[in-house]
């Protein structure tokens, strides 16, 4: 399914029980053909991890039982999940009788893996042990402060990838950068989404100014979140030639959920953020 097509931005009735007919496809390749990754093997490693806060369900005496789950996607996954019919599902397991927990996990991890045609991972917690897990500060060092021109920058209605340099011939250096600035636009309501990001590499050193002024240059860009993560990469990779990079950022929540991707040169990529206070 393409994006014109998804529920976003349309007004239809919540189901009024169990519904996976609801769960709707987003083919990636659709994103990734406009980074000229269509039809050639994935230059990155990654995972897409949902959190799923309103997720609520009935015990097999009916009584009302409430957690939070995260749902996570690889990033091979030939389709992902679009967000506003992936809440219509989860609203529809509220007054569903589930005879054990592990039905109900078994359950969300069948009808979501159909429509992604991947297994995904999926833990769901309970709201005490959520809470549990404690906030995370970003690693590294904020990029926030840098002093960048930012002429030009509000008009800019794609990534300018080529504000992109590293400092030529300095030393190989491994270090983790990161902003709370990051802004990108949904491609088809237009409403801002905001993310804390995170970038760690080894290489020639990055010019901390110009990964501001290309990150800031999102600010009208209009993707969607997996999609700025993987165009991030790429053109970091690209313009920048580090031995390893990794990329994940941190997005605010919508309607119940939150979406948080990250793509690396690694299968296991190291340390990725944690939640974030504004999460």
């Amino acid at each position: 399914m393409d994006e014109e097509n998804t529920l976003l931005g349309r007004v239809v009735a919540a189901p009024g029980g169990y519904a996976p007919e609801v769960l709707q496809a987003i083919d990636r390749q659709s994103g990734r053909r406009l980074l000229g990754l269509e039809d050639k093997p994935l230059p990155f490693h990654g995972a897409d991890q949902w959190t799923v806060f309103e997720l609520a369900w009935l015990d097999i005496s009916g009584r009302p039982q409430v957690g939070i789950a995260e749902i996570d996607i690889p990033c091979a996954s030939p389709c992902t999940v679009e967000s506003k019919s992936l809440k219509f599902y989860f609203h529809g397991l509220n007054n569903h009788r589930f005879a054990s927990l592990e039905v109900l996990e078994e359950t969300i991890k069948t009808d979501i893996s159909g429509v992604c045609q991947s297994p995904i991972g999926l833990q769901i917690d309970t709201i005490d042990d959520y809470a549990r897990k404690g906030l995370g500060s970003m690693a590294g060092i904020s990029l926030d402060t840098q002093d960048v021109d930012l002429v030009g920058m509000a008009s800019q209605a794609s990534p300018q990838a080529d504000r992109l340099s590293v400092d030529m011939g300095s030393e190989i250096v491994t270090e983790t950068l990161h902003s709370h600035l990051f802004r990108s636009n949904c491609p088809v309501t237009g409403q801002p989404d905001w993310a804390s990001l995170q970038l760690s590499y080894r290489g020639q050193a990055l010019r901390r100014e110009s990964l501001l002024q290309y990150l800031l240059s999102y600010r009208e860009h209009r993707g969607f979140h997996e999609q700025c993560v993987e165009q991030i990469f790429l053109d970091v990779l690209e313009h920048c030639r580090p031995q390893a990079l990794t990329v994940a950022a941190r997005f605010t929540r919508r309607g119940g959920i939150d979406i948080n991707p990250w793509r690396s040169t690694h299968a296991t990529p190291g340390v990725l953020p944690e939640r974030q206070g504004r999460q």
